[in-house]
């Protein structure tokens, strides 16, 4: 093996070791095969024709990761707590919708209502005056 070849095969090396340990140097740090070769400092077809078995072993790697970085894996968990809180939000955020709209039809029907009533003059009767409490 020419030793530019084993210098590739080093570089693409190290660069799957910070990729897997979300720690990357030059790159996004997304699994994907482009971005090993950002970060190993290669082509891409440099990475898929000289050297598929470690193509190959990196997207082996990154299956068991389940394409997230070993950095970041303890946050799966947070992510998936506040996924379902965002989830049962949205729910709470409908009914509540719901409820205002239906408020808005009854405090709609009994405005009419009440305009009604105030257009009618026979609905309307006077009250007597009090007569003041003498009880001193």
């Amino acid at each position: 093996m020419s030793i530019e070849r084993q210098a590739e095969r080093d570089a693409i090396q190290a660069a799957m070791a910070r990729l897997l340990a979300g720690t990357p140097t030059r790159s996004s740090g997304a699994l994907t095969v482009l971005q090993l070769a950002a970060e190993a400092g290669v082509k891409r077809w440099v990475l898929t024709h000289k050297h598929p078995d470690l193509r190959k072993a990196f997207e082996e790697q990154r299956q068991a990761a389940n394409g997230v970085p070993a950095a970041y894996q303890h946050l799966q968990g947070k992510v998936a707590d506040l996924e379902a809180a965002n989830q049962r939000l949205r729910a709470e955020n409908a009914e509540l919708g719901e409820r205002v709209d239906i408020y808005a039809q009854v405090i709609h029907a009994l405005t009419v209502k009440v305009d009604q009533l105030r257009r009618q003059p026979d609905n309307v009767r006077q009250l007597a005056p009090r007569a003041p409490d003498n009880a001193s």
